[in-house]
């Protein structure tokens, strides 16, 4: 199926109703985009969790190795990953029952989509959520 994308209502909905990010691939490197988009995120509210298996804190929050890890609901999965990474997160979200898949830009993956979609998991892909948020602060 190829990859539908969400509405800007639905964009604008999901990042009002959301407030705890797992943010797979979180760089500690303050030069990094996923450090730098996550970061706003953070001071726009939101609660950052970074993921990622060889990094022991991120913007001041304890790492986690996978999404496996963290305790509680998860609203927004933010991938920083490689496209052809994707499918494998998309597995892991569909196994935490984490609400949204959300693919940064230039990040797309049509067996990940599929996968998501059929779950009932709302999928952004090739969207940066900075920018997306703030559009509709």
């Amino acid at each position: 199926m190829a990859i539908q994308y969400p509405s800007n209502e639905e964009v604008k909905q999901l990042l009002h109703e959301s407030k705890r990010i797992a943010v797979v691939g979180l760089s500690a490197n303050p030069e990094r985009t996923s450090y730098m988009v996550s970061e706003a995120m953070q001071k726009a509210g939101y609660e950052i969790i970074p993921v990622n298996p060889t990094a022991d804190e991120v913007l001041g929050v304890k790492a986690v190795k996978s999404l496996k890890e963290i305790e509680g609901d998860i609203d927004i999965v933010n991938v920083f990953r490689r496209s052809e990474f994707l499918p494998e997160v998309a597995r892991e979200t569909i196994e935490v029952g984490a609400k949204s898949f959300w693919a940064q830009l230039g990040l797309e993956n049509e067996e990940a989509y599929d996968m998501l979609t059929e779950k009932g998991i709302q999928t952004v892909m090739n969207r940066c959520i900075k920018v997306e948020h703030a559009k509709w602060k």
